[in-house]
C-alpha cells in the first residue's frame, strides 16, 4: 500500500471511544511484556499447565514475576485457574476463549516477523555500521 493511500485510509478512521482506546492501551501494555507472550505461548502448545510446569518452561521467571504475569492474565480474563481439593494443592492454568484468540492475533506478529526478519537484520546492521563510522 503507498505511504499516501495509507495515511488517507488513518485519516479516514472515525473517532474512537476514550474507555475503549484506554482498553488498548492497556492490553498492549500487557502483551508487549515479555512474560506474558512467553507464558501464552507455552499455554497455547501445552493446552493445560501446572504452575511449576510453566516455571520451568518459561525460563528465567522468578516465581514472584510468574505470579504477578498469571494474576494479570487471569485478571484480564485470558486464562483459567483451576484449584483441585487435594492434598498437595493442585492448580492448573489454561487459556480461555479470549486469551487463544489473543494468541492467534500474536501470530500474526510472529509471522510479520519471520517474513521480514532478513530486512530487519539489515536495517540493524546498516544502524550499527552509521554509529561506528
Amino acid at each position: 500500500m503507498a505511504e499516501g493511500s495509507l495515511q488517507h485510509e488513518l485519516n479516514s478512521i472515525p473517532p474512537t471511544d476514550p474507555a475503549v482506546d484506554k482498553l488498548v492501551e492497556e492490553i498492549i501494555g500487557r502483551v508487549a511484556d515479555k512474560w506474558t507472550m512467553l507464558l501464552i505461548e507455552i499455554l497455547t502448545e501445552k493446552k493445560c499447565c501446572r504452575f511449576s510446569e510453566l516455571a520451568r518452561e518459561c525460563e528465567g521467571i522468578s516465581q514472584k514475576m510468574l505470579t504477578q504475569t498469571l494474576r494479570a492474565l487471569e485478571r484480564d480474563g485470558l486464562v483459567t485457574r483451576t484449584v483441585y481439593p487435594v492434598v498437595p494443592p493442585k492448580v492448573e492454568y489454561r487459556l480461555t476463549e479470549l486469551g487463544l484468540g489473543l494468541s492467534k492475533a500474536f501470530c500474526g506478529v510472529w509471522l510479520w516477523a519471520e517474513a521480514n526478519f532478513d530486512t530487519i537484520e539489515k536495517a540493524r546492521a546498516d544502524y550499527a555500521c552509521k554509529q561506528e563510522g
